[in-house]
């Protein structure tokens, strides 16, 4: 009967797990389906902004946003963070029926690495928060550390995102990439904080101000990805974007989130070492996803010469 009387302390992360893992989903048709509506645009000769497939995606990046915050304030960061890898495996799944864009046996071995690697950082990841109050919200981001961090991303993002307005010709895909990943920086520890400062205000605590702060920070970086996003996949296959796309935000958003929650400190030492290991296997297979689609794979044994 103590299991029913007393759900909360498993029920909330795994609830949150569950979220994630849909959300991820979600997420994975996004650069898909705005893929294919920038591909029907071209072949018309219309804006992609007048296609119904690319308005899907985008409506579905706004659902998988929201069921993130959900999930961010559920579980840990560093539980849901990385289950991201399951929206690139879906994403390349689906951009071989919609795209034609191959998935050979590599691409498989990478959606098993993806899957397995997610599991070991959901087996190992803390199941206990860092921070649980608004007060320990406002003094961890006061914290000469993270205050450092934030002020070391925004010069960066300001300097990557000049060039990319002053270049002459197509910036690299390493440039979106790294403004992209770098906002993770941001809407992640927002995603999560904003929760947490949101249940102080409607309690009628004194954090009005870093709600509307979070706020506003928040919905300037999604919407700042959102604008770059579609200027990559103008230029880039989506397979490619999103693998790396994922493995650049998850690290970003890892260290912002381990910066300012501080959730890594409750494990041991195995825990640590598993969680490593797990996420170097996810990187390994959104690797593999991605060096699948510009590789062939074959069984044949090649003859030797005489």
């Amino acid at each position: 009967m103590e299991l029913f009387l007393e759900p909360s302390s498993v029920s909330k992360p795994t609830v949150g797990i569950a979220i994630a893992v849909v959300s991820s989903f979600i997420n994975g048709s996004t650069f898909v389906l705005q893929k294919k509506g920038i591909l029907r645009s071209r072949e018309r000769g219309v804006s992609y902004l007048k296609d119904a497939v690319w308005w899907i995606g985008t409506l579905s990046m706004v659902v998988g946003q929201i069921g993130n915050f959900l999930a961010y304030n559920a579980a840990p960061a560093v539980i849901v963070t990385p289950l991201g890898a399951f929206g690139v495996l879906f994403g390349a799944v689906l951009a071989s029926h919609l795209l034609e864009e191959r998935l050979n046996i590599m691409g498989k071995l990478g959606c098993v690495a993806t899957c397995c690697g997610c599991a070991v950082l959901v087996l190992h990841a803390p199941a206990s928060e860092g921070v649980t109050s608004a007060s320990q919200l406002e003094a961890r981001m006061a914290d000469p550390v993270f205050v450092t961090y934030a002020v070391l991303v925004l010069l960066t993002l300001a300097v990557l995102m000049g060039r990319t307005f002053r270049s002459y010709r197509s910036p690299s895909m390493g440039a979106y990439v790294a403004i992209c990943s770098l906002l993770g920086s941001f809407t992640v520890p927002c995603s999560k904080a904003l929760g947490l400062a949101a249940w102080d205000v409607l309690s009628g605590g004194p954090t009005l101000f870093l709600f509307l702060g979070l706020l506003v920070t928040l919905g300037t970086s999604v919407l700042l990805q959102l604008f770059y996003i579609n200027k990559a996949l103008e230029a880039f296959g989506s397979h490619i974007f999103e693998a790396v796309y994922y493995a650049a935000f998850t690290s970003a958003a890892l260290v912002s989130s381990a910066l300012l929650f501080r959730e890594w400190t409750v494990l041991t030492a195995a825990d640590w070492l598993a969680a490593i290991c797990g996420l170097v296997t996810v990187c390994v297979g959104v690797a593999l996803l991605q060096i699948s689609q510009e590789a062939s794979f074959t069984w044949k044994q090649t003859k030797k010469m005489n």
